[in-house]
């Protein structure tokens, strides 16, 4: 009995000893992953929480001028006042409208485009396909501002070699025909972002598995029809995850439309998005707690819309 008694107590004593001495490793685990967040939510709240606080801390106040807008201005608190005045001004409703006719064209081109781009890269008939990536990235990498201020100059009349190309063609290049403002600010925005989604697009397409495109080719499929039934089930969540980035980043349109205005004042005013309404707001009335309370519905409405976008891609992903 001893004898057997002898292994089972041997059993036991590793599981004491891990109980007992089980902390430390953990609590270095803990203490190690602390110190490694620590800097990145030290950063997060100063940048983005303390803003944003700060923001809803403006929104509830607005300045009051005594007698007949001449006084000295007071600071007073107004609660919700902002954002019902906010809702209220048929401008700012407009900015939503004006981001909707632009998203109209924008993202089915944009994930279309990208799409057929990587696709087209990671085909069997694609050559040089380094170059022409880093040829299609390239644009990302140039700040949006100088990005727009290279196209005013190719939309500008008089200037441009473009304009005055398709003019010497008969082709009536008028900026500021909402026909012709919509688009040009469209071809804008797709020539920044093009090349980054096509990187996106491309790196899922790399993480497919070859023997699965192999079977598929041997069975005779073509590559028109390896894409389609293939490639672009196995890359779903890229999809999903490009649109919801594309949602918001038309949302947020500001600096295409800021200079594009100077060209096509009658169709893009200084008021065209909701981003232009608050900056216009802020800084050039500087009326920050009206400006602020527009910025913060338009953070709930980009949370609204990228629920949407994740809720309407899920069943998509699974499927």
């Amino acid at each position: 009995m001893a004898i057997l008694a002898r292994p089972a107590a041997a059993r036991r004593a590793p599981h004491r000893a891990a109980a007992s001495g089980g902390g430390r490793p953990r609590s270095r685990t803990r203490g190690a992953a602390a110190l490694l967040l620590g800097p990145f939510f030290l950063l997060f709240t100063a940048a983005t929480l303390a803003p944003i606080g700060y923001a809803l801390w403006l929104s509830l106040f607005k300045e009051h001028h005594s007698g007949l807008g001449f006084g000295a201005a007071t600071t007073v608190f107004s609660g919700l006042g902002n954002y019902l005045d906010v809702l209220k001004d048929p401008v700012y409703r407009d900015g939503f409208v004006h981001v909707a006719l632009f998203a109209v064209l924008y993202v089915p081109l944009m994930l279309g485009g990208s799409l057929a781009v990587a696709l087209l890269l990671d085909s069997a008939l694609a050559r040089a396909k380094r170059f022409f990536q880093l040829t299609l990235f390239l644009p990302h990498v140039v700040p949006g501002i100088i990005a727009a201020i290279v196209w005013l100059y190719l939309y500008t009349p008089g200037v441009s070699p473009i304009v005055s190309a398709l003019q010497s063609g008969g082709v009536n290049f008028d900026l500021g025909s909402p026909f012709v403002a919509v688009p040009s600010l469209v071809n804008v925005a797709i020539w920044e972002v093009l090349g980054y989604n096509v990187v996106v697009f491309y790196a899922a397409l790399q993480a497919i598995p070859r023997e699965v495109l192999e079977a598929a080719l041997i069975d005779g499929a073509s590559e028109l029809r390896t894409s389609w039934s293939i490639k672009l089930p196995a890359i779903r969540s890229s999809v999903g995850l490009v649109g919801l980035f594309t949602a918001i980043g038309v949302l947020q349109l500001f600096q295409e439309p800021l200079l594009m205005q100077q060209t096509a004042p009658a169709v893009i005013t200084s008021t065209w998005t909701p981003n232009l309404y608050n900056y216009a707001q802020a800084f050039k009335d500087s009326n920050y707690g009206f400006a602020a309370a527009g910025s913060i519905l338009l953070a709930i409405v980009c949370a609204l819309l990228s629920y949407g976008v994740t809720r309407l891609s899920n069943p998509w992903r699974r499927a």
